[in-house]
């Protein structure tokens, strides 16, 4: 074979190897989990454990809003305000928000006194 079709087979070789690895690459962009009803109960959760703390940083919120009664919203600081669902809708949502340090209170609008926790970011 001449250089020339040894140079063309290294370069695709090289090219394939960067495109796989690039497609190849996880998600690194964490979930978290958020339900709201059926009863009175709201939820977020982080690999299956209720949010606590969380590092700074971009997250994907999957929020499974299961009452037409509820909502899911979150307040933060610097007056940060996110509704991820409204009263009356019924089904899920995803968003990627970036949270940055501070106190976060998640809660259903609706019934906020009874219907909410906090986690802290760093």
């Amino acid at each position: 074979m001449s250089r020339a079709i040894l140079a063309v087979i290294a370069a695709t070789a090289v090219a394939l190897a960067i495109v796989g690895a690039a497609l190849s690459r996880p998600n690194t962009t964490p979930t978290l989990n958020g339900t709201d009803g059926p009863g009175f109960t709201i939820m977020l959760k982080h690999s299956g454990a209720p949010v606590k703390t969380l590092k700074a940083g971009t997250y994907k919120f999957v929020i499974n809003d299961k009452s037409s009664f509820h909502g899911f919203s979150l307040d933060g600081p610097h007056g940060f305000a996110k509704d991820f669902t409204k009263i009356t809708f019924v089904g899920t949502k995803t968003s990627v928000v970036n949270l940055k340090a501070g106190k976060y209170k998640y809660y259903c609008p609706n019934h906020e006194s009874t219907m909410f926790a906090h986690f802290t970011v760093k």
